[in-house]
């Protein structure tokens, strides 16, 4: 039997045989730090003691008791002593438990097992045997239980060191336990020995050390210090003349502050340090991972660069989910290239806010004013959504000269590039579906790292800015046919006739955002074949934007749960056209028959303003299936590289470097994992945000409103009733039902109302069954609009506060005419 090692003998001292303290420290003396020194009674030792008697020990009353009414063999007490005459004549020390479950990551066990100190000869026995007994103690067995630690699983050595005759002590932490920062290490110190810090007796001088300077210094007033006496220790009162004195100087602080980062160095992560000073000389009692640590992350978030009106209206919808830094610089660059027209140079025209996309309206209205436009801010807010009534938006810090002569030279530009695009849209539309697939096919038989980074320079981003551009030029095709158009026929034939009028985008050739429904008709009834189904459809989805998460096509079980919900529809898709074309029908007749002269110009305009709808919903289809792409080139650089789905959490040019050899920004991976991890865990932030955002102090507030935020102290009242835009007409009776995600949909049944806070072509295969859809973020133009009106479902989107105001299982009244929800008694 090993009964008994020296402290520093690193190649014995493992878990399982010194526990957790033990192999710790002699994995710092290994290293060449301070440590004092002695020896450990192993963990063989415990097991030889406890073997006559250990089937008593969990049932007995008093574990203590148990463990004194046996004394040490013979031959295991003659090792412990000689151990002990080996460091000298009756040496002062300290006798520390060291259990095998102990100063691990995720648990330190700190406190939970004994410790006795400044013990000398005949005494020393006694405390390991205490040592040990401490093992099966209620604090120990409660903390084991907790932490699920079965306890056969433990056994107990003990460490028995040098004690230092410490002038000064205390604890030091390489990262600030408080706010979590690694480049600040924070140094605890007080008078005596270290346990009345330990213990908490003493509030203890405190010492910040960044970048080898003291950045922080806080002297406490130290009453209470640990000394020893004769038969150990004992709690006295600091001299007054020290209570207020502090207990380092910065170069103390600095030297102090050098060994902990040695000591993080050797375990490559966070320590907690307990540290003692005798005669200007520091020693190093024990180091363990800091357990509780706040794990550091980053700051994603550009409301903090001014005082702008953000909104997450439309593209929010579009891009639901807090985004992974891969998935924001491909945004970015579709955002660059598909949004120019808004673009005012020196100032950013969408933001990352907490991880999730938004939109500076600030910029759009400072434009629409410098131009002398504030007329079609109707055009914007069909497209983004309404403002809170009476909320003032604040403007760009630029003249109104300024805004004119840095915007005139870009549209002019951007004119030229939408009519040449325009030209080249059908050839694109045409040829996009092969383009990527033969894209997909060559990035999966790429066989390095760099031949992958010249297959993004040379094919995938100009296909990612081409698609980008094709959808810019289909949205600014007919300029304001969209909003106008619909806008005259509402006032020449009211709401519900006007919405019957416009319906019929899929009637000429398929309207993308009702593509992977209609598809799952056709896979439903044998038409179409799986294979084909996600060919065609794959690309689309409720997290489409999000590179990180795989496509429809790729998840076999996501088309298998879209067919089990075809079963509850109340009606099939084509039905539902079906109905809606006898609608349209019946509107043109009773137009053509209140305006004869008009209706070939008028059908003539709502052709065009179908073909517009069409194609933007095409090339939006389009450069979603350019994302796949992407996303497909990311999987790979992680396959190729060994480095998975750590590659997510990586900019596009970091991404690239690694796959050039230069691996340097894996180092901030788990830092922005953390980060992505936490904003991912908050609620969805509001739809309109004013000035600086903290999404962490809004997610904690018990007041917190989803509709909108404003830091300047603006109140917008909040509203008793729900309603927002006319989205489709029709008046409806039903049971809300409030969905927070598409994932959920399996909850809204045949007839209900679908209630959530956005929608967008992942929520398709749900709207079949819903009676109605009310939305909180939305507009005339967004998906849940286009669709519902498509479909004859009656919708109100833009509400702001249908999910705060409503609630499952409500009785509710949707009127898609008026734009209200009203709660049924």
């Amino acid at each position: 039997m090993k009964a008994v090692i020296p402290l520093d003998d690193e190649a014995a001292a493992d878990l399982g045989t010194t526990g957790g303290k033990g192999a710790s420290l002699a994995r710092l003396a290994g290293a060449g730090l301070p440590v004092p020194g002695g020896f450990v009674v192993t963990t063989e030792a415990y097991r030889s003691f406890v073997a006559p008697f250990r089937d008593e020990i969990p049932s007995a009353g008093d574990p203590a008791a148990l463990f004194a009414a046996h004394e040490i063999p013979a031959e295991l007490a003659a090792r412990i002593t000689a151990a002990y005459a080996a460091l000298g004549d009756d040496v002062a020390v300290a006798v520390r438990s060291s259990a095998t479950a102990e100063d691990l990551p995720g648990m330190s066990f700190a406190g939970q097992q004994d410790t006795f100190l400044n013990i000398r000869g005949e005494g020393l026995l006694e405390a390991v045997r205490r040592c040990w007994a401490s093992l099966w103690n209620a604090r120990a067995v409660a903390y084991r239980e907790r932490n699920g630690v079965p306890h056969d699983d433990v056994a107990l050595a003990v460490v028995v060191q040098e004690l230092v005759d410490a002038d000064a002590a205390g604890i030091m932490f390489t990262a600030d336990p408080v706010t979590g920062a690694r480049d600040e290490i924070v140094i605890n110190a007080s008078w005596g020995l270290g346990e009345a810090v330990v213990g908490g007796q003493v509030t203890p001088d405190t010492i910040s050390v960044s970048g080898g300077r003291v950045t922080g210094s806080r002297v406490a007033d130290k009453t209470v210090m640990t000394v020893r006496t004769e038969t150990g220790t004992r709690e006295e009162p600091v001299p007054e003349d020290l209570r207020r004195r502090p207990v380092l100087d910065p170069p103390q602080a600095r030297e102090l502050a050098a060994l902990g980062e040695r000591v993080q160095a050797l375990y490559g992560m966070p320590m907690d340090v307990e540290w003692a000073r005798h005669d200007g000389t520091f020693a190093i009692l024990q180091a363990r991972p800091i357990t509780g640590l706040k794990q550091q992350v980053e700051e994603w978030n550009d409301s903090l660069k001014g005082d702008y009106l953000w909104t997450g209206g439309n593209l929010g919808e579009a891009i639901p989910d807090v985004m992974t830094p891969a998935t924001w610089s491909f945004v970015r660059l579709f955002i660059h290239e598909a949004m120019s027209a808004s673009a005012l140079p020196g100032f950013d025209l969408v933001g990352n806010i907490g991880g999730r996309f938004y939109m500076n309206l600030s910029v759009v209205h400072s434009i629409a004013a410098a131009l002398g436009m504030r007329s079609r801010l109707g055009a914007v807010e069909q497209v983004f959504g309404k403002l809170p009534r009476g909320l003032e938006v604040p403007k760009v810090s630029l003249s109104r000269w300024e805004i004119v002569k840095r915007v005139l030279p870009l549209a002019v530009n951007i004119q030229r590039r939408v009519r040449r695009n325009l030209k080249d849209m059908p050839a694109f539309l045409a040829s996009s579906r092969q383009h990527c697939e033969e894209l997909r096919e060559r990035v999966a038989a790429t066989s390095s790292g760099p031949e992958l980074a010249d297959l993004w320079a040379a094919a995938i981003e100009p296909l990612m800015v081409t698609s980008s551009r094709m959808l810019e030029a289909a949205g600014r095709q007919g300029g304001a046919t969209l909003v106008w158009t619909r806008d005259r026929l509402r006032r020449l034939m009211g709401e519900v006739d006007a919405e019957a009028m416009l319906t019929g985008v899929n009637a000429d050739g398929e309207l993308a955002s009702l593509g992977p429904v209609l598809g799952l008709g056709r896979l439903a009834r044998g038409e179409i074949s799986r294979e084909e189904f996600a060919l065609a459809y794959g690309h689309r989805g409720p997290h489409e934007f999000e590179v990180s998460m795989p496509r429809p096509g790729e998840d076999p079980a996501w088309i298998d749960t879209q067919l089990a919900g075809l079963r509850d529809l109340r009606a099939g898709t084509e039905a539902l056209l079906a109905r809606q074309e006898k609608a349209r029908q019946e509107a043109w007749a009773r137009f053509a028959a209140r305006y004869p002269g008009k209706e070939t110009g008028t059908r003539a305009r709502v052709r065009r303003w179908n073909a517009v709808v069409r194609d933007r919903e095409t090339a939006r289809s389009e450069n979603m299936r350019a994302f796949w792409v992407s996303r497909a080139f990311v999987v790979r650089a992680g396959e190729l590289t060994g480095h998975g789905d750590d590659l997510f959490f990586l900019y596009l040019e970091e991404i690239l470097d690694v796959l050039r050899g230069d691996t340097t920004a894996l180092a901030r991976v788990p830092v922005r994992r953390a980060t992505y991890e936490r904003y991912a865990a908050l609620p969805p932030y509001p739809t309109v945000i004013v000035g600086r955002f903290d999404p962490v102090r809004w997610a904690a507030d018990p007041d917190r409103r989803a509709d909108v935020y404003d830091a300047r102290g603006f109140d917008v009242p909040v509203s008793d009733t729900v309603t927002g835009f006319p989205g489709a007409p029709g008046v409806v009776e039903g049971v809300a039902r409030v969905i927070a995600g598409p994932e959920e949909g399996d909850r809204l049944k045949p007839g209900e109302i679908l209630v959530t806070t956005l929608t967008n072509v992942g929520w398709t295969p749900m709207f079949p069954r819903a009676a109605a859809v009310v939305t909180d973020m939305g507009a005339p133009l967004s998906h849940a609009s286009i669709v519902a009106r498509e479909l004859g479902i009656p919708a109100v989107v833009g509400t702001g506060n249908a999910t705060m105001r409503l609630r499952d299982g409500d009785r509710v009244r949707v009127d898609g005419e008026r734009g209200t929800v009203e709660l049924l008694q």
